[in-house]
């Protein structure tokens, strides 16, 4: 299954290298024809991370409002993102996209035979046997992991002899077929893109140019390919406003300094050529990151604008229709809401016929009162509510004054504030008595 995956990558690997004659040149064109493909994909990616960056500060109110109810905050920023039309996890999504990619060429660079030549494992043993025999090769104690790397190199400084044994039906390689052998050179600028880069440079052997160079050369593509990831994540990070959330910062500038340094990591336990296409792929992120940066905060500029002026305008209008019901309610014009169900009109009516049963009962009551010459009893001054004695059988509201002050103040005053606090307390004791009657009527 993961031949078959590996499949086109491969196929347009060597196409590359058959046409460039460079193996260098090859992963390069091969970086830039998958940035290519994937520029769809990774716009969409592009377009929501920067969309989703741009609500950062509507989230940080909404987790500021809702700190306390976890499920109330979910429910609220689904709703923003729906009305924003925003997936959060798309720009997740999309960016994983390289990352199979990046394995399916490993795996066509690690195994040059079998993936990109496309040439059986009983081949590839027979290949080793013959090189064996002619004493080209040695078979490492120790499995390698990249021996058919070796043996790629081995078959391109010695191609002419191969295809000599083939042809005149060499015994050990006449038991496969061995017709898609293809001459493969992994140099670029006199290094061996096959080999793995060794970051003890204090063991290189300094003796001559020809040695040191091409060893200092592949220890740089690594260091070179870290700097170049950190530069495409700087980049990439342009078009984003500050994050005002300190530990969304922290988070952020975390990634930026982690990542290449993995980045560093697997280009020195991997062969040279995954470095150039790390190096390649970055530089043209670079680009890809550039230009969309630069379209898509045009684009969210004018959406963000005329959503602002689309929310102006429905405010205004809400605000027009609440001053038009104010003043209908104060002329008494309202219209009867079609919506208002049937039940609670209902309920409206009886309140008020309820209401209007009650003020009618207490003037027919009042008005017998007063036929029958019925006087309402004094009310005491210790009289709270319906309670007569409430603040005691001897309750004196004057019994903190001096004998003076009271001897100063009128009679009269005395009387009328008696003769209010009797009318009040039978007015509520009345009431008291009606709002009773009325509810057991009802």
């Amino acid at each position: 299954m993961w031949a078959t995956i590996t499949r086109p990558f491969a196929w347009l690997m060597l196409q590359l290298y058959k046409w460039t004659g460079n193996y260098g040149i090859a992963l390069i064109l091969f970086g830039l024809t998958v940035n290519i493909i994937l520029t769809p994909f990774m716009a969409k990616s592009k377009k929501s991370t920067m969309q989703s960056t741009r609500l950062q500060p509507r989230i940080q109110e909404l987790q500021t409002r809702h700190a306390g109810n976890q499920q109330k905050l979910n429910e609220e920023m689904q709703k923003l993102y729906r009305e924003e039309g925003i997936n959060p996890m798309s720009g997740c999504l999309w960016s994983l996209i390289p990352f199979p990619i990046l394995i399916a060429l490993y795996s066509v660079i690690r195994q040059p035979l079998t993936r990109m030549m496309f040439i059986g494992s009983e081949a590839v043993t027979a290949l080793q046997e013959f090189f064996v025999n002619s004493g080209w090769y040695t078979i490492p104690e120790k499995a390698d992991a990249y021996f058919e790397i070796k043996l790629a190199g081995i078959l391109h400084e010695h191609y002419a002899e191969v295809q000599n044994a083939i042809a005149a039906g060499e015994e050990t390689l006449s038991k496969v077929d061995l017709s898609r052998l293809a001459d493969v050179d992994f140099h670029f600028l006199g290094m061996d893109l096959g080999s793995v880069p060794d970051f003890r440079f204090w063991n290189f052997d300094w003796s001559s140019k020809e040695k040191w160079l091409p060893a200092v050369g592949l220890f740089m593509i690594p260091v070179i390919a870290t700097i170049l990831s950190w530069a495409q994540m700087k980049v990439g990070n342009l078009g984003n406003p500050q994050q005002q959330n300190d530990q969304a910062a922290a988070s952020m500038k975390t990634m930026t300094m982690t990542m290449p340094l993995m980045s560093l990591w697997f280009c020195f336990i991997m062969p040279a050529a995954m470095g150039i296409y790390w190096s390649s792929n970055s530089v043209f992120g670079m680009i890809r990151d550039y230009i969309m940066t630069k379209i898509f905060k045009k684009q969210l500029d004018e959406e963000d604008a005329a959503r602002l002026a689309a929310r102006q305008e429905r405010d205004r209008d809400l605000e027009l229709k609440r001053l038009e019901t104010e003043r209908k309610h104060a002329e008494g014009t309202n219209e009867k809401n079609a919506n208002t169900s049937k039940k609670k009109i209902q309920a409206n009516e009886k309140q008020k016929s309820n209401e209007r049963k009650a003020a009618l009962e207490r003037e027919d009551r009042a008005a017998r009162r007063e036929m029958l010459g019925i006087e309402d009893a004094e009310v005491p001054a210790s009289q709270v509510g319906n309670r007569r004695y409430a603040r005691g059988r001897a309750y004196d509201p004057d019994r903190f004054k001096l004998p003076e002050e009271l001897a100063e103040e009128p009679e009269a005053t005395a009387e009328a504030e008696q003769e209010a606090a009797a009318e009040e307390t039978v007015a509520e004791t009345t009431e008291n008595n009606e709002i009773e009657e009325v509810k057991e009527e009802t």
